[in-house]
């Protein structure tokens, strides 16, 4: 039987108190079951964001969607999360990768190390603090039991081999790096590879990981050739067919994105799917058109 699905949606305005608060709630409101902060300069701090997303919520977890391991020490990262653990009352989901931005980096004063540096570090990062976050003397100590689950976010096979180690949940993009840095979306062939790939990679696992999509771009219209029109310009080297395949889009009525998103958890085995904040009210009622199923 596959995965029931869950539904985060990944919030990036930064807001005051009373404003944060209501759009956690509207999250709670339409569905989802995570909210979730990410990772990059000029937007929501994680971890404040997060505790403070639990105390105006009662139901959804929380999350960081991802990480950037480099700009963490894992002794230090290990009593964020374990801290932020303890105060949302054992809701939290950890997410982390590698880092790709290299402008953020350059602001930040750290240093933007080669694919391979950066995985690198993300591998000693994820090592240490899962041995950190399972010792029982570790102080703040998480309620969640051995740890906060933990999502590793990537497509390179070095990524994914360190996920199917580690990780409770895989989270692929959807798009890869070039070498400027810039996204380009994976085509449905693509992502079939990199899948199939971390399941080669995690054939050993006791237990399956939940695999995790991130839809960057949500549309609910009976036009779909109209919508996809919009993200052309984004990926010069597709016709509109192959764009409508990408599975990064979701584009469509309720009840046809729905079914797309069925036929992409048969596919490939996602079932944890994730939005864009600026996705969130047109995504709403999909959210509701699966939810329990």
């Amino acid at each position: 039987m596959p995965r029931p699905f869950r539904f985060g949606v990944n919030m990036l305005t930064p807001a005051g108190g009373t404003d944060w608060r209501t759009r956690c709630r509207r999250a709670e409101q339409l569905g989802y079951d995570v909210i979730l902060v990410p990772d990059h300069l000029g937007l929501p701090a994680p971890f404040p964001a997060l505790v403070a997303a639990a105390e105006a919520t009662e139901r959804p977890r929380v999350g960081t969607f991802v990480l950037n391991a480099a700009f963490w020490n894992p002794t230090l990262l290990a009593r964020e999360a374990a801290g932020t653990d303890a105060l949302t009352e054992g809701r939290l989901e950890l997410g982390i990768g590698a880092g790709y931005v290299r402008e953020e980096h350059d602001r930040a004063g750290i240093e933007f190390l080669s694919p391979g540096g950066r995985v690198d570090h993300l591998r000693r990062t994820v090592e240490e603090l899962d041995r950190l976050l399972r010792d029982d003397n570790h102080v703040p100590k998480s309620p969640q039991h051995p740890r906060p689950p933990l999502l590793i976010g990537g497509n390179g096979d070095r990524v994914l081999r360190l996920a199917a180690r580690f990780a409770e949940i895989v989270a692929f993009t959807g798009a890869a790096s070039d070498r400027t840095g810039k996204l380009v979306p994976l085509t449905a062939e693509q992502l079939d590879e990199r899948v199939a790939a971390y399941r080669r990679f995690a054939a050993a696992r006791e237990s399956p990981a939940e695999l995790n999509l991130l839809i960057q771009f949500v549309r609910t219209t009976n036009d779909r050739r109209a919508a996809v029109r919009e993200v052309l310009p984004l990926t010069p080297h597709l016709d509109e067919d192959q764009a409508l395949a990408l599975p990064l889009l979701a584009m469509g009525t309720v009840r046809a994105v729905a079914e797309q998103l069925r036929e992409r958890r048969e596919r490939y085995g996602f079932s944890y799917l994730t939005v864009l904040e600026p996705n969130m009210e047109a995504f709403g009622p999909i959210v509701q058109e699966l939810a329990g199923s």
